[in-house]
């Protein structure tokens, strides 16, 4: 089985094509590129140095967020319209899932953190068990502050990754207690990383419907936020 994953939940995109149990070939950008513009020539790039064509791909995997509303939303127009125009499966999966997979077989709590903006961050607390990377909270947009508070409440080691650490590292280091930190190369959402789980899904036969499916955001737009104040009622 041979699938092509695709990650835009962030600043950074990322591309890759997993056959089996071998990471054909991956590209990541994370320097000022728009999604728009990168996403599709990444795909092509790929596929030709690969000397595959798109007809050989047998289902696609895409970050459902949380993260970036437009990047998130390039990327599954991306997907569902490969999807549907190929008659191939596709899964959307959590961008957070993604980086706590990058820690995959580490002891204690993996805690991937996205920048949210405003002193918050994208979170979710996961734990490796049984060869399996295991969700232990809901998905969370939460303060520093708060997740402080959480993690140190948990009384277990703490292993953080993702892109939030540019901002919050060292007041992590700090506050949290027997707290260590994912290498650089590990702080992005790796394609292969959401790739991998994907297949193991896809394999499966479990994969999501492309008129149901739309992006994870976790909070409404700033659109939408001001449509409300401004209105006094739902968005939707």
């Amino acid at each position: 089985m041979r699938i092509l994953s695709l990650d835009s939940a962030t600043e950074s995109a990322s591309c890759s094509i997993i056959e089996d149990n071998k990471v054909l070939g991956e590209i990541t950008f994370n320097y000022k590129k728009q999604h728009s513009v990168i996403l599709m020539p990444m795909v092509e790039y790929l596929l030709n140095n690969l000397k595959l064509d798109i007809e050989s791909i047998d289902g696609f995997v895409v970050s459902k967020g949380p993260g970036s509303f437009t990047g998130l939303r390039i990327g599954a127009a991306t997907i569902k319209g490969l999807s549907q125009g190929l008659n191939k499966p596709f899964i959307a999966l959590s961008s957070l899932d993604a980086l706590a997979y990058n820690l995959a077989y580490s002891n204690g709590i993996i805690c991937p953190i996205l920048d949210a903006l405003r002193g918050n961050v994208y979170t979710a607390l996961y734990i490796f068990e049984n060869n399996n990377l295991k969700r232990i909270s809901e998905y969370m947009i939460v303060s520093t502050e708060d997740l402080i508070n959480i993690l140190n409440s948990k009384e277990k080691n703490v292993h953080f990754v993702g892109d939030a650490l540019y901002k919050f590292k060292d007041i992590l280091q700090t506050k949290v207690k027997n707290s260590s930190f994912a290498p650089v190369h590990l702080n992005l959402v790796k394609s292969s990383s959401l790739g991998e789980l994907g297949f193991k899904l896809l394999k499966k036969g479990i994969y999501d419907n492309i008129f149901d499916f739309k992006p994870f955001y976790i909070r409404k737009s700033q659109a939408e936020r001001e449509y409300e104040e401004k209105n006094g009622k739902s968005y939707e």
